[in-house]
Parts: C-alpha cells; structure tokens; sequence
C-alpha cells in the first residue's frame, strides 16, 4: 500500500510527554480508509496518547501527521467534564456538533440502543431531558460511549469501550463495529471482544518507542508477537554464548603476548560490535506478582449489617429492605441493572452509618473507587503510597510497588499524570499497604491489563476480612467464592 491510500499517516513521528518519558521516536504507520485496528502496548506506554496525536488536541515534537483532507473524528472519552454534568441528555448530544442537528431525536434513540441504555416506555418521553449528573458512573459511560457513535465519523477512536458494559452491551457495541464501514481504532484489554472485528494491529513498542503494524486477527497477532520475542531471545542467547568464547579466546591470546595480542586486539573490536549488534529484546506486558491483602488483626466475626438499603426505581431514590451479614472472612456481591444504585450503595458504606447500615466498630475500611477518585492527583505514586504504610519503610514500600510494576519514572509521577490502568495498579498496592478489615470494590476490572486478572482474582479469593464487590465481569467474578448476593433489582421498596 503507498502513502497516499492512507486516511491517516504518520511520518517520522516523534513525542516527549517529558524529557524523561518519551512515546515515540521517529514513528512511522499508516493506517487505510476502512480499516478496524486494535491499539496495543503496555500500560503507559502511551496509547491514550497516540489517539491525542490523532485529533490533534497534542502536537508532535517532531515529524508529521498527515490525514486526508475534510476527515472527521470522535473519540470516546473516559469521563465526562464537570460542566456538562449539568446538560440534559438531548443538550449532551446536541453538544457533539459543531451545528445544529435537526433531526438529531431519532439518532439519539439508535446510539443509545448501540449502548443499551434504551429507557422503558414509562420513562421514553422525559428521558432525553434526563441531567446527565443524575445518571450511574455505568450509564454516564454508556453515554460517553454514544456520544462518540453518534456523530458517524470518519474515524472513530475508542478508548476501553467495553468498560462497564455487561454482556448484552459488548455484544451490540461488537455488532455495531463489525458492520461500520468506516475507520475504527480500538485500545481494550477484553482480547474476546477485540478478536471479533479486528483485522490487525498497531504495537507500541516501549524498547525502541516506534509503532509495528501487524495484519491478522488480535488473537493471531498476539501469537505472532509472543514467537517474535522468543525468536529474539533466542539469537541473543546464541550470540551471549559466542561472545563469551570469544572473550575466552581473547584473554588466551592476550597472555600468549607478540603477533597474538595483535590477534586479541582485533577479536575485541569484533565482541564489542557483535554486543552491539544484540537484539534488543522488547519488554512485553509483564503480569503483577501474585500478592495477598492481608486484613488488620481484631475484626468481630460480624463485619457489616445491612437491614435497608436505597434504590433507584423510575429515577427516584426508594428505600428498600433487606437481610444482609457479613461475617468475617464474607464475600458479598452486589447485582442490579446500571443506575439502580450500586455505586450509591457503596459510597455509603465507605461513607460510614448511613441508615440501615452498621459496620463494626474498629473495622478499617480499603475503598476501590471505579474513578479513582479517593486518590490525590497532585500526589506522586511515592508520595501515595508511602502515606498508606502503617510503618514507613521505604525498602518494603519499593518492593510491594514493583510487585504491581510500579518502579523508575513511575514512582516520581504525579497520580493525574499515570494511565487508567496505572492507576488502578496504585490503587491496589495501597489497598495491600493499608490492610483493610472491609473491602469494598466498584468495577476492579476496569482498565485493568487483562494478564492481571487472574492474579487479583485470586488475592481477593483468598482475603480473609469482610468483601464487597461490584463487578460487571462475569469470568472475573466466577475465580471469587461469593458467599452472598445482593440483588436491588429484586427487593421491595418502602410505600
């Protein structure tokens, strides 16, 4: 394919978040009218950034971008801006325009179904003038996932699409990308959903900091990539052991002295090109170290009660009844449709002592936010996390951070500065620091490097304090023991 079939080209691209972490060097790729690509590289290696690039909302350092004359583009954003909490849905949607839409009613019904976020027929003729604060964290991703879909770009940039979609919402988003004839960029940590359309791969490579371009399907691609590694390390554990007979022949011919020091002085130069010609063998995404959260001493057998809970019924806030204990060593999960107030639910808890619920005395609570949002921003990692040591030792600090793969640069970060999936590996190592009595986890999955999984799955298997738990993700949820479940959508409100 030649440069000019490309939508999108990038020519000798180069980009410093900072002088101490550059994204790309000198990157070259192109992308085609049409195609369906998966983005894909290790946490913080810059995918997030890469789609900046794209629209333009960030500059190269040097290089060019080049796409084809009068190309739109929608990206889905992560979270939505403060100021537009207080939008209807329909002024929401207006807003992804840069003009006035008329007939932009019957296109807001079709994302929303994209997304499925279709209201009831109760609720049909008010919800489009919904605030959009009044919506769950789940359903206000849904709606930034529409907001992108809405406007049929040219090229349409998804940024963890599938995060807080249950089942029947991947499978109409994976419906929708297969049949979009248009250009779709994908970063996702759910291989399953990424298989099921993508047609090849842009990687970036954190060793040399340029993107490969690979065709294929994603599960095919990640073959690839993983027998490319192993061929690498192969030649260079076959070139090692040249190299270092070599050496043993120097340091014989260096000690015979005359004519074979000439021989030696030569057979040096050569090691040191042959050293130099070693493959630099790219780091791939590493999983975390297995870990434990072991709870603080003295938690009562019973953690928690809960006899009312409040739920959310046709928008308004009802209380409901329930019989709930949680004893220790307890895992409790939480179910119910996308704004019905599982979030809510948890706030509360680690608010503490709302009515109808009592958590022992003495029980320190570990929050996992689904925003992240109990972690100071301005903070760096080092500073996060040695604030959560109950004896502040650096040494053992360090070492439970590099067991989540948090070391370098990273620890001299400020929090804001890190990626979604970053975050989330703060996040836990401060819940592990903190030894927490009662854990309460909103959406733990979210953003989450998908080789991790398993491994967080097992330490919260095996924690032996009170748990509580929302997830959308059934795999993960099946390596938990849940010894009781919540369902709002089932209980009865209060007249």
């Amino acid at each position: 394919m030649s440069r000019n079939d490309g939508l999108i080209v990038f020519k000798d691209v180069s980009y410093e978040y900072d002088a101490t972490k550059p994204i790309l060097k000198e990157a070259s790729f192109v992308v085609r009218r049409g195609a369906k690509l998966t983005l894909m590289g290790q946490n913080g290696a810059g995918k997030s950034t890469l789609f900046s690039l794209i629209t333009g909302k960030i500059r190269p350092d040097d290089g060019d971008i080049n796409l084809q004359p009068r190309t739109s583009i929608a990206i889905s954003r992560q979270i939505i801006p403060r100021e537009e909490l207080t939008l209807t849905v329909k002024e929401f949607f207006e807003k992804c325009f840069a003009e006035k839409v008329y007939d932009i009613d019957p296109k807001i019904d079709g994302v929303l179904e994209i997304v499925n976020l279709t209201p009831s027929e109760k609720q049909k003729d008010t919800f489009k003038d919904r605030i959009i604060g009044s919506f769950s964290g789940g359903q206000q991703a849904r709606l930034l996932l529409a907001s992108a879909l809405i406007q049929n770009p040219d090229v349409l940039l998804l940024d963890e699409p599938t995060n807080n979609l249950d089942v029947a919402g991947i499978e109409h988003l994976t419906d929708f990308i297969k049949q979009y004839n248009k250009t779709v960029l994908v970063i996702s940590h759910d291989a399953d959903f990424l298989n099921a359309f993508t047609e090849g791969v842009l990687y970036l490579n954190t060793q040399n900091r340029q993107v490969e371009q690979y065709n294929g399907n994603y599960h095919a691609v990640v073959k690839e990539i993983a027998a490319q590694v192993e061929k690498e390390k192969r030649q260079n554990a076959q070139m090692a052991k040249q190299i270092q007979a070599d050496k043993d022949k120097v340091n014989y011919f260096a000690a015979k002295g005359g004519k074979m020091r000439l021989v030696a002085k030569r057979m040096r130069e050569d090691i040191a090109e042959a050293e130099d010609n070693k493959v630099d063998v790219r780091k791939e995404d590493k999983a975390i170290r297995p870990f434990t959260i072991e709870p603080h001493g003295d938690i009562p057998l019973e953690v928690l009660k809960l006899s009312e809970v409040t739920v959310i019924k046709n928008h308004e806030p009802k209380q409901a009844e329930c019989d709930i204990v949680l004893k220790r060593g307890e895992h409790l999960q939480i179910v119910g449709p996308n704004g019905i107030g599982k979030t809510t639910l948890l706030e509360s808890l680690a608010g503490g002592h709302a009515t109808g619920e009592e958590i022992a005395p003495g029980v320190k609570i570990g929050y996992y936010r689904q925003d992240f949002s109990n972690l100071d921003f301005d903070k760096t990692v080092f500073e996060t996390l040695m604030d959560s040591m109950k004896r502040k030792l650096e040494e053992e600090m360090r070492s439970i951070a590099a067991g989540f793969l948090l070391f370098g640069d990273v620890m001299r970060s400020k929090v804001g500065d890190l990626s979604e999936g970053q975050k989330g590996l703060v996040a836990f190592a401060k819940l592990k620091m903190e030894e927490p009595g009662l854990l309460i986890l909103d959406e733990p999955t979210n953003h989450i490097n998908f080789r991790h999984i398993p491994i967080i799955a097992e330490a919260l298997h095996d924690f032996k304090g009170g748990m509580i738990l929302v997830s959308h993700v059934p795999d993960f949820v099946e390596k938990i023991h849940i010894d009781h479940v919540l369902d709002l959508s089932k209980l009865k409100t209060k007249k």
